[in-house]
């Protein structure tokens, strides 16, 4: 991996991985939440995947891996489990798309790493 590379992916791999540990906190809040809150929570955190998977589709036009096809597709299977809902199930989703933005993170810093460049 070229440095540009890498610096972009750690960048964009931080960006997803903050926004989806957010989301993975909202769900586990929502359970404990009345039905009239859960509501209003759903309707914060479509948009909010929505955002995320944006930025997840940019970062892989930016820096091409087979792991933010992955991350995407976990984000479109949340969705669709929000929709359905059961937002619920929509957790282990998410923390399958946080692995894999860990997952590419941890190739951009070891190439950044062998670069000497951290």
């Amino acid at each position: 991996m070229e440095t540009r590379e890498a610096i972009l992916a750690f960048s964009q791999s931080e960006k997803a991985k903050a926004g989806l540990l957010m989301v993975s906190q909202l769900l586990e809040v929502y359970q404990g939440l009345s039905e009239h809150e859960k509501h209003g929570l759903e309707r914060f955190l479509r948009p909010l995947i929505g955002m995320i998977a944006n930025e997840v589709q940019l970062a892989r036009r930016i820096v091409p891996s087979v792991s933010w096809t992955t991350i995407e597709k976990s984000l479109n299977t949340a969705l669709v489990m929000m929709n359905s809902g059961v937002p619920a199930e929509a957790g282990w989703h998410i923390v399958q798309a946080i692995s894999g933005a860990t997952t590419i993170g941890q190739r951009a810093m070891e190439a950044l790493q062998e670069q000497r460049l951290i």
